[in-house]
């Protein structure tokens, strides 16, 4: 008997869908030969939906989505709507409500894909970032007085649960036990000057390493960190951080793998519903096109397979992003692949079904 994942499906904004399209293509490619099915049901959440009705993430579209296996995001981001309001209101929301606590982002240098790091190849680029991603400075702690004048103060603080912490932890462990690496586990944090919030991190993250006598265990601080994923990537396997330290390096850690049209996360709730999306955005200038890479979208919806427990058909389909990657494509930037979103697609939907 087949196994049937109900996934929430958020196209999105400007190339979205597009990317979204090829994703969904190769998920079911998969299903076939892997014995899987989906069901798929469609939203239309993001800009176009917001300027049209003044909706962002409505709390009755909440409680729907906590009754799906996972959701399938594209991108949020239109031009026309004031920057924050859809990042907030829906991307954030999405995150809160559904208390998705744990950012995943692999960064990965598939075979054949250039990356601007000097002399490093894909043994060197391969590691996890694991982001807390409900609490810390994004949790909305804080505001103005006597806005808009020259006295204006803005306060924001950063709000650190060892609660929180604990669980982001916990995740970041266990993963690192799982991956069969270096089995390493780095905390990246500032404890030379945030002396609350990054020794509570410290302190949570030496309780804990006792449970784990598998687990080598590294700390770093962030801006050491920027220099260390530059020179040195090889040196990481797991790295956990806070919630505004872990969205900064995870743009860097997107770059050395070769761009944001490669860089793929997820946002999950382990005992719940978790949500998963390429990094790189709504591109609008691309729209329609057909030139921006698919490849971070369908690395989501691997993601999404290998968090669900689908892992003969999340196998498949990592083989076939990498095969397309090095053998058929010219650049992973838009534009200059030497293929269309749909061809990219095409030849990942093909190699995953052979490989499956």
């Amino acid at each position: 008997m087949s196994m049937t994942y109900r996934i929430a499906v958020i196209p999105g904004d400007g190339t979205g869908p597009e990317v979204v399209d090829e994703g969904l293509k190769v998920l079911k490619a998969v299903a076939g030969p892997a014995g899987i099915k989906f069901d798929f049901h469609f939203y239309d959440l993001g800009g176009k939906r917001y300027l049209r009705t003044g909706e962002t993430l409505p709390d009755s579209v909440v409680h729907e989505l906590r009754q799906f296996d996972a959701i399938y995001l594209g991108a949020i981001g239109h031009p026309d709507v004031t920057p924050g309001i859809l990042e907030k209101g829906i991307l954030l929301k999405a995150r809160f409500e559904l208390d998705q606590y744990i950012n995943l982002r692999p960064v990965v240098l598939y075979p054949g894909v250039d990356t601007p790091l000097k002399d490093k190849g894909p043994e060197d680029i391969n590691f996890v970032v694991v982001r807390e991603n409900t609490e810390g400075l994004y949790a909305g702690a804080g505001g103005n007085l006597k806005y808009g004048t020259p006295d204006e103060v803005a306060v924001q603080e950063s709000i650190n649960t060892r609660k929180g912490v604990d669980r982001c932890l916990k995740f970041a462990f266990e993963l690192t036990r799982k991956r069969h690496m270096a089995k390493k586990l780095t905390l990246v944090a500032k404890t030379n000057v945030l002396t609350f919030a990054s020794d509570l991190w410290f302190r949570a993250f030496e309780a804990m390493a006792p449970q784990y006598p598998d687990v080598i265990t590294d700390y770093a601080h962030v801006d050491a960190t920027c220099m260390w994923f530059v020179k040195n990537p090889e040196w990481f396997d797991v790295v956990v951080t806070d919630n505004m330290f872990g969205d900064i390096i995870t743009d860097l850690g997107a770059i050395i793998q070769g761009g944001m049209g490669v860089a793929a996360g997820g946002n999950l709730n382990p005992e719940g519903v978790s949500m998963f999306e390429p990094i790189g955005g709504s591109a609008p200038k691309y729209t329609g096109l057909k030139v921006v890479n698919p490849i971070a979208a369908i690395a989501a919806a691997q993601m999404m397979l290998e968090h669900l427990g689908a892992t003969k058909a999340a196998a498949a389909m990592d083989a076939a992003i990498r095969k397309t990657a090095a053998n058929d494509m010219k650049s992973m930037a838009a534009g200059h692949m030497g293929l269309t979103t749909t061809q990219v697609g095409d030849r990942i939907a093909k190699y995953a079904a052979e490989f499956v």
